[in-house]
Parts: C-alpha cells; sequence; structure tokens
C-alpha cells in the first residue's frame, strides 16, 4: 500500500502543479509563461523522483508503467494497481483545480494546436525519447539513481519547451485524462491515451537493441 500511496501522491503533485501552472497562467493573463510551464513540469517530475523514486519507483505515468512490465522489470499483476493509484492522485488533482478555479474552461486539458495526426505522432515520438531515458537510467523499475531525477525531469522540460505549443507534450495518459474528464473536453483525448502507450512500448523494443549487459 505505501507504494500505492506514493504514485497516487507523486501523480496529484504532477498534475496539480503541471496543469496548474497552465490554470494560473490563463487566470493571470501568461504570467508563468510558456517557458515557466515547461519548467514546472520537468521539475516537479525530477522533485518526485527523488522523494518518492525509493518507495514506488515514481512512474506518475501509466505509459511509464506499462513499458516497464514489457521490458520486464515490473510485475504484470502490478500494473492496474498502479495505474488506478495514479488516476486517484490525477482525478483528486483535477478537482482541486476545478474548486479553486471554478470559471477555467480546460483546466490544463492538452489540446492540439495543428492536426490530430500531428500531436498523435508528435506525443508518440516525445514519448518514445521520454522512456528511452528513463529505462537507461532507473535501477530495475525505480527511478532512485542519483542522476535520474535530472536526467528525466530535464527530459520532460525539454520536450515540453519545443513541442509544447503544438501537441501539449502530454507523453503521459493519465495527465491527460483527469482535466478532459473533469473539464468535460473528451474531444481530442484519444490522441493522448493512445500515442504515449504506443511511443513509451516502442522505446523499449529499441532500447533491447542497443542495451549492454
Amino acid at each position: 500500500m505505501k507504494r500505492y500511496y506514493a504514485e497516487a501522491l507523486g501523480t496529484f503533485a504532477l498534475v496539480f502543479c503541471g496543469t496548474g501552472a497552465i490554470v494560473i497562467n490563463q487566470e493571470t493573463s501568461g504570467a508563468i509563461t510558456h517557458v515557466g510551464i515547461a519548467f514546472t513540469f520537468g521539475l516537479i517530475v525530477m522533485v518526485m523522483i527523488y522523494a518518492l523514486g525509493p518507495v514506488s519507483g515514481a512512474h506518475l505515468n501509466p505509459a511509464v508503467t506499462i513499458a516497464f512490465s514489457v521490458a520486464k522489470r515490473f510485475p504484470v499483476k502490478e500494473i492496474l494497481p498502479f495505474i488506478v493509484s495514479q488516476g486517484a492522485g490525477a482525478f483528486l488533482a483535477s478537482l482541486t483545480l476545478r474548486l479553486l478555479f471554478p470559471a477555467n474552461e480546460l483546466l490544463g486539458s492538452t489540446m492540439p494546436a495543428g492536426t490530430e495526426l500531428q500531436s498523435f505522432v508528435l506525443e508518440a515520438i516525445l514519448t518514445f525519447f521520454l522512456m528511452l531515458v528513463i529505462i537507461q537510467v532507473a535501477t530495475g523499475s525505480k527511478e532512485q539513481g542519483k542522476v535520474a531525477g535530472l536526467a528525466i525531469g530535464g527530459t520532460v522540460l525539454l520536450e515540453a519547451m519545443f513541442a509544447g505549443p503544438i501537441c501539449g507534450a502530454s507523453m503521459n495518459p493519465i495527465r491527460s485524462l483527469s482535466p478532459a474528464v473533469i473539464s468535460g473536453h473528451l474531444e481530442h483525448l484519444w490522441i493522448y491515451l493512445v500515442a504515449p502507450v504506443l511511443g513509451a512500448v516502442i522505446a523499449i523494443f529499441s532500447w533491447r537493441m542497443i542495451k549492454t549487459e
């Protein structure tokens, strides 16, 4: 139960701070800026890995959990409890933001700025590189190495910085699911549920080709 609680707590922090930065940026007419939002996502991922990595691995992302299982570094029977825990944290965060900012329309939902295909391909590629970094720096399925938090958080920041204005740079199904459901904007949700999982799983097959024993 400690592992499940850690996943819920970490995902709450990710969604609350990350999508919260988007909401507050809208509420303050751009005070945080796109760069600030990218830094917020990268930093919250980094600090949660250092804080919770030794407990649960700080996956905070169903795509990462599924990919670790494909890599045989995470038991299949634990996938559902982890995803449920991540969902609980994410939905609680979005509900909290709804309570704090009831007039905000999207609550930080990810929306394509271009075509759906454009965002789908971007999300798959972004998650591919994110998972490749994670699987390389993680110890087992636990991102608790000394450089893991910095490397993974830095990757999130980098990808959010350049791709965020087009696809939202979600790279995380649950981060997109909770604000979409709570705000009622489900029109493009399938992109952010399918593409990150696809990208993360493909990353595992690529990693097998380059890994050293």
